[in-house]
């Protein structure tokens, strides 16, 4: 890697860096924590669908089952989301947004959507793909 290769790198994770802490800042103004946020997040946007199961969510977290399970029920104690059993398999429990979870949602998303426009050009394919081997940061 060259001098430049680098400096695009750390130019990169500290434009990250300075976006995450704006979302750390936007998500806790609503009284959540960002892995509240991310699981209303992956909720509203899972593909194809409105709702998620505990295991895809894990998936989409990254996390380990248990802990999407305390985290949803935590998110259920506040009435972001609430747990249905399953239509087509009584044993599945579905996790939905409430009304309230969608609200936050929303507001969440378009103060993400903005500050991501603001960042367009640091985050553009072109500058994660000038490395010259090719190598993504």
């Amino acid at each position: 890697m060259t001098k430049a290769d680098y400096e695009l790198l750390s130019e990169f994770r500290y434009q990250l860096r300075r976006f995450m802490r704006f979302s750390e800042e936007a998500v806790q103004s609503e009284g959540l924590t960002p892995l509240q946020y991310q699981l209303l997040l992956q909720l509203k946007g899972f593909p194809g669908r409105e709702w998620a199961t505990i295991g895809e969510l894990a998936e989409r977290l990254q996390a380990r089952h248990h802990g999407v399970v305390a985290l949803v029920t935590r998110c259920e104690n506040t009435g972001l989301v609430q747990r249905v059993t399953g239509s087509a398999d009584r044993r599945q429990v579905e996790v939905h947004l409430t009304k309230k979870g969608n609200q936050c949602i929303a507001r969440l998303a378009g103060l993400h959507r903005t500050e991501l426009r603001s960042l367009s050009d640091v985050f553009s394919v072109e500058n994660i793909g000038a490395f010259n081997d090719g190598s993504v940061p």
